[in-house]
């Protein structure tokens, strides 16, 4: 059996110890880039913005995998699959992943192995080493039936799912979301002034040149973006094998 612990950033607010699912992952990744080691002012910043809701309105892979994840914590499994798969509708691995991990397992939905396998090459379609990982132990797991209708199903899914799809979604509305501010005259951006109130109610101020800055609404960086905080290894992973018993030390 292959386990693992996982370290969880504290502002999670979860308590998860050893598992032999992909979920531990995703809901240490989904805290979002606090799993590595260093993080740049960047990615920082998309940690600040990311608990913001008026950040997420206009990044709906954020604000799906957001409420999803909401509904998990709660036990509504069903509305999770559905939020996830609407996250997923605007090429968010993570929200692939998870679905693959709740339809390996039947949680919230009806056990299906070959589709959890079709979820998790979706999500490992980027190459990020965890969900290329899982998509391998899933693959070895199916019989050659299974593998065969998870290649049929994978294609399926890609037609709309997969990035060259998904994606165009996700970019119209950050398009969108900048040109709120000024119109087309974004280069003015740097005199704003934005206050915004996270999930937790503090208070993030930031110029809008920060804001606004180019990796959280312009598409090809963000996207790359995505790529250094999913690509990245998780902090503090180590592997856990089965129980010992070792023999008690004699007393002095």
């Amino acid at each position: 059996m292959y386990t693992r612990a996982i370290w969880m950033p504290p502002s999670c607010g979860l308590v998860l110890a050893c598992r032999t699912t992909a979920l531990a992952l995703v809901l240490a990744l989904a805290c979002a880039s606090e799993g590595r080691a260093q993080m740049t002012v960047q990615e920082q910043r998309f940690e600040q913005l990311a608990a913001t809701g008026g950040f997420r309105s206009h990044h709906p892979d954020i604000r799906w995998r957001h409420l999803a994840m909401s509904s998990y914590r709660k036990g509504d499994y069903g509305k999770a699959a559905r939020r996830f798969r609407k996250a997923a509708l605007y090429a968010d691995k993570p929200a692939q992943a998870m679905l693959a991990d709740m339809y390996w397992n039947g949680t919230g939905v009806t056990s299906d192995r070959s589709l959890a396998h079709a979820w998790m090459d979706l999500a490992a379609e980027r190459a990020y080493p965890d969900f290329v990982e899982f998509r391998m132990r899933y693959w070895t797991q199916l019989t050659e039936a299974q593998q065969a209708r998870a290649l049929q199903l994978g294609q399926e899914l890609r037609r709309e799912y997969g990035d060259a799809v998904a994606k165009p979604r996700a970019e119209l509305e950050m398009r969108r979301g900048r040109r709120l501010v000024t119109g087309s005259r974004t280069g003015f951006v740097a005199f704003l002034d934005i206050t915004l109130v996270t999930d937790g109610g503090q208070s993030v101020r930031l110029r809008g040149d920060e804001y606004y800055a180019d990796e959280y609404w312009k598409p090809a960086a963000y996207w790359r973006l995505q790529d250094l905080i999913w690509r990245a290894p998780i902090r503090e992973r180590v592997t856990v094998g089965d129980l010992e018993t070792v023999d008690e030390a004699p007393a002095r």
